[in-house]
This record gives C-alpha cells, sequence and structure tokens, in this order.
C-alpha cells in the first residue's frame, strides 16, 4: 500500500470523506529539504512546496496509507488544481508520494 505525504487539503476531514469515502489515519512526519510557498491557479491560492537550498528546511504534515485505487483517486483530485506527484523520503524514513504543481 503506498503511502501519500498531505500538507494541504488532503489532511481536512472533509476532503477525505468527499473524495475517499472514509477518513484516513495517519502519522504526523515531515518533508525534509522543502519549503512551503503558494501558487496561484485562476482565481485560487494553494499551498505548493518546492525543494529548498537549506536542506535543513521542513515541511510539516501527514502520511497517510492508501490503496491502489485511493492513490488513482488522490491523482484525479490534485491534477484538477496542476498537481502531479514525486517520490520522496519523509523525515521518519517512510518512502512516500508528494504532490507537487509543475514536477
Amino acid at each position: 500500500m503506498p503511502w501519500v505525504f498531505s500538507y494541504g487539503s488532503l489532511q481536512k476531514p472533509a476532503v477525505q470523506l468527499a473524495t475517499f469515502g472514509r477518513l484516513l489515519e495517519g502519522n504526523a512526519d515531515a518533508l525534509v529539504g522543502f519549503e512551503l510557498g503558494t501558487v496561484r491557479h485562476g482565481d485560487k491560492t494553494h499551498a505548493n512546496v518546492i525543494r529548498s537550498a537549506n536542506e535543513g528546511n521542513r515541511v510539516a504534515g501527514m502520511a497517510f496509507k492508501l490503496t491502489d485505487a485511493e492513490l488513482a483517486t488522490a491523482d484525479e483530485y490534485e491534477r484538477a488544481d496542476a498537481y502531479t506527484r514525486i517520490p520522496v523520503t519523509l523525515a521518519s524514513g517512510v518512502e512516500a508520494w508528494v504532490y507537487v504543481e509543475g514536477a
């Protein structure tokens, strides 16, 4: 089962219920070597992580274990805002996917 790291909307219970039909169980974790920024899509502003020049930077969030079908659903959810997923290693050592703009 794949892990997904969320630093934004996938942490919200209402989004989880609407997207996956259930509340996700997860662990607090951090994305090392990234920093939090924002990106505009039309009239909306969204959170985005970008690689940092400072390897000590971290972005806090949650690591969620999804089924393969739920990962495909997450891809569709994030694609609506022009995000793609990339592989990362979290502070805990967990190998996960994270969604970023324009990867």
